[in-house]
């Protein structure tokens, strides 16, 4: 069981009184300097910090606050929403909780973002989305820097011995620590970020499974197949979910808390299927999310409480689902297999397995996991 992110986070006001207070504990030879930033919810990207880093420079950030949306019942924090980049054309990253150690790598100017409800069009921080889109929220992201003048990890526990934030320092030692290993060959989806919520597990009458915990995050998983998409092309999987991220139905923006299994084309379609807690299956909607909307189709395969914590397999005609769900078109081909883990807009816990994924085409089985 991983460290979770915590349930709440503190106001700007708490956060720098507090780490104010920690920090001025601290040896000089600890920290080289330290510099709060308040980025404001509805400032598209980017926030220029003013600071100019060097190569190999160990640097952490402890961040609190929220974006609001101001219309809808939904609030983001920072350890999915705030990210970094190092000059006006570097490569764009960003941690999985609210702190996040780094080495600089690169000489530059370093620019700091409130993402959602934007989305990258590239991995040097350009917008697909309209500058319009940030006035639909409110709030801020209060960041603090901090510049070690030696080993990251050692910094951290100095600053621990004065106390502590709501837990970020805890947090962050114990992600240094104990880090949460992707699966291999499989991979984040880019413009949404990296999470701690998949890794490879142990299950019984498996030989090999991946578990899923996530809290108040979100993580997309996705290994690369390619597979020709031909009639009687099949999906199969074993899963088990033990607790889902949503008690009502999915479908709405503010409620799209799920756990799901999804087929990506070459036509930029996929098809997700989930176990919805509502809504009775084989309801087919497309993804409430505005930019996922016009290529995501979501089809319910499961529903309710019943059934939970146990074993099934699974076994689906993707072919024939994307004409009934999809419709248009056929793709060529098949290229990915995701996972899929939200729980940023309720903020509870989804705890699920899968193991045994596998397509049959030809009657021909190709093994993903």
């Amino acid at each position: 069981m991983r460290f979770t992110n915590k349930e709440s986070t503190m106001n700007v006001i708490e956060f720098k009184s507090r780490f104010t207070q920690l920090l001025s504990h601290v040896a000089k030879d600890v920290i080289c300097e330290h510099h709060f930033f308040e980025i404001p919810s509805e400032q598209k990207p980017w926030f220029d910090t003013g600071l100019n880093v060097e190569a190999g420079e160990q640097l952490t950030s402890f961040a609190a606050g929220k974006t609001q949306f101001k219309d809808l019942p939904i609030t983001l924090e920072p350890n999915f929403q705030l990210w970094f980049r190092i000059g006006p054309e570097g490569e764009i990253f960003r941690g999985t909780r609210d702190s996040h150690s780094f080495t600089i790598k690169q000489p530059g100017r370093l620019y700091l973002a409130s993402y959602f409800p934007g989305e990258w069009a590239d991995k040097t921080g350009k917008l697909v989305t309209p500058d319009e889109v940030y006035s639909m929220v409110t709030g801020t992201l209060a960041v603090l820097l901090i510049h070690w003048q030696s080993d990251t990890l050692d910094g951290l526990k100095n600053l621990a011995e004065h106390g502590d934030a709501n837990n970020l320092i805890a947090m962050e030692i114990d992600r240094l620590v104990s880090p949460v290993i992707t699966p291999k060959d499989w991979d984040y989806l880019w413009f949404t970020g990296p999470a701690e919520i998949y890794q490879s597990c142990a299950a019984p009458a498996k030989n090999s499974a991946i578990c899923c915990h996530t809290h108040n995050d979100g993580g997309l998983l996705q290994k690369t197949v390619l597979l020709p998409f031909k009639p009687n092309t099949r999906l199969l999987w074993s899963w088990k979910i033990d607790a889902l991220p949503s008690s009502v139905r999915e479908d709405t923006l503010p409620t799209h808390d799920y756990l799901s299994i999804a087929v990506e084309f070459d036509n930029g379609q996929d098809i997700t299927y989930y176990w919805s807690a509502e809504l009775p299956p084989e309801t087919v909607y497309r993804c409430p999310i505005p930019t996922w909307t016009a290529r995501e189709t979501h089809v319910v395969i499961r529903s309710g409480a019943q059934g939970l914590g146990e074993w099934f397999n699974e076994d689906r005609d993707i072919y024939q689902d994307y004409i009934n769900a999809v419709g248009g078109a056929l793709p060529g081909n098949i290229v990915k297999v995701w996972l899929i883990a939200v729980s940023l807009f309720q903020h509870e816990q989804g705890m699920c397995q899968y193991a045994d994924i596998s397509f049959l085409s030809d009657d021909q089985v190709v093994q993903v996991q």
